[in-house]
């Protein structure tokens, strides 16, 4: 049993059957136990990899991607260039060395990273070391200096809490954690029927609900629509809203237990694109997508910049730029099919780069 546990135990006791949404913001967010707080997450020594770690095309044509989409925001100065849990750094470093194609545009850029782990604060700042641009580091995007932004969320969204229902008795109650009989943490349901929740369902069936993704995008929307801009969103997800959980821990790339080893293993869910465009668009942004990630790619030109980087590659480089392309792109066991991609901007602005083949139904 590890620090953690030990704090979440004694707080089931104290209080009673915590939520999950509880139970996934402390494990991934305690203060000094948290699992972005206290694990190497991220790389083959870590416990998952991003795509920006995969290859450095994905970051670069992010960058191409946000340097066409200034553009057709009117090219405001300055632009607020914003990431949102930027990992190592790599993808921000990419980008930036790839919006240097337009001096215009990297000229016109003012670089914030929103990071709430000073562990991967500390990763950011080495890799950022040499930018030829300033960076500024925040806890919240409300931090953020008032002005358009164009905001970039890669694998952001999946990690923030959720709550799980089950329909039980012809209600819906809250699915909560709590010690088990056998002195282990389990998932049991509480007793009290969940009224607000009005959604008729089959015996058994699960609902879970993204409410603070729902709140960040409700938020963030309303500072683009007031002060212009757009924001890119990059994650595992699906497109409709439906019943079911998704809720899944990753340790040493494996599956595991959520409840094994709290603090010591990524928690994530699948993210509700429709629950997040829902939000963009009750205060009045227009949504672009979500598209696959595989085409988003393509459209923006990822074979091409393959090839090109082909082109001054010895053979073993070539096969490193081929296994790395379809892994971004392809379905399967790549991430082209489950990765979504959408994008969220003020009206007036024409279709953005990638999604010329409208939405996923």
């Amino acid at each position: 049993m590890n620090a953690l546990e030990v704090q979440l135990r004694a707080m089931i006791a104290e209080e009673g059957p915590m939520s999950v949404e509880r139970y996934m913001g402390l494990a991934l967010a305690h203060p000094q136990f948290g699992y972005y707080m206290s694990q190497n997450a991220i790389g083959a020594a870590g416990d998952f990899i991003t795509a920006p770690e995969i290859s450095q095309m994905f970051g670069e044509l992010i960058g191409l991607w946000a340097a066409q989409t200034w553009h057709l925001l009117g090219e405001p100065q300055p632009l607020r260039l914003v990431e949102l849990g930027p990992g190592k750094g790599t993808m921000m470093s990419d980008v930036l060395r790839s919006a240097r194609i337009s001096q215009q545009f990297f000229s016109s850029l003012d670089v914030h990273l929103v990071e709430t782990s000073p562990r991967l604060m500390q990763a950011q700042q080495a890799t950022l070391a040499g930018s030829a641009l300033p960076v500024q580091w925040h806890r919240s995007v409300t931090d953020v200096p008032p002005g358009p932004m164009i905001v970039l969320a890669n694998e952001f969204f999946d990690a923030l809490p959720v709550r799980h229902y089950v329909r039980r008795d012809g209600a819906w109650r809250e699915c909560c954690v709590m010690v088990g009989e056998d002195d282990r943490l389990i998932f049991a349901v509480a007793p009290t029927v969940e009224a607000a929740i009005t959604n008729m369902a089959s015996e058994g069936e699960m609902l879970e609900i993204g409410a603070a993704g729902y709140q960040f995008m409700s938020a963030l929307a309303a500072r683009l629509a007031a002060q212009g801009g757009a924001a890119l969103i990059i994650d595992y997800g699906h497109t409709v809203t439906g019943f079911g959980e998704t809720l899944q821990a990753l340790k040493g790339h494996q599956y595991v237990n959520p409840l094994a080893d709290p603090g010591e293993c990524d928690l994530t869910t699948h993210v509700d694109f429709a629950a997040l465009a829902r939000a963009a668009r009750a205060q009045g942004l227009i949504v672009h997508g979500p598209v696959t990630q595989g085409a988003f790619l393509r459209e923006i030109g990822i074979e091409s910049r393959a090839q090109a980087l082909a082109k001054r590659a010895n053979e073993r480089q070539q096969g490193q730029l081929s296994a790395a392309l379809a892994r971004l792109t392809e379905g399967g066991k790549g991430m082209g099919e489950l990765f979504k991609v959408m994008a969220v901007a003020v009206p007036g602005v024409a279709a953005l780069p990638g999604f010329s083949n409208g939405a996923l139904s």
